[in-house]
């Protein structure tokens, strides 16, 4: 008998005004050519996990000119709710 459990991931993600912040992976998938990953905010500390209002965060891979994956923010709000309920429809079902 054997068991594998994953390892969580972790980005540190730098917003627009240079703020760091850590996010874990909660999934990734692709859709047509793009791929994406669905993240929530990470806490050291679980009672402020608990504390916080988590949202879902999705994000789009893109490569940059030295060919090196970034994930970027998602400019159409069509675009941004079609992949979020893909990845709530996902999650819901792996957690029920």
């Amino acid at each position: 008998w054997s068991s594998t459990c994953a390892l969580p991931i972790f980005y540190t993600l730098v917003d627009e005004d240079g703020v760091e912040q850590t996010f874990e992976k909660i999934d990734e998938m692709d859709v047509g050519e793009d791929h994406y990953y669905a993240l929530v905010p990470y806490y050291e500390d679980p009672t402020k996990e608990i504390e916080a209002d988590t949202e879902l965060v999705v994000l789009k891979s893109e490569y940059d000119e030295n060919n090196e994956e970034i994930l970027v923010t998602i400019d159409s709000d069509e675009e941004y709710e079609r992949i979020g309920n893909m990845f709530l429809e996902k999650l819901n079902d792996m957690y029920e």
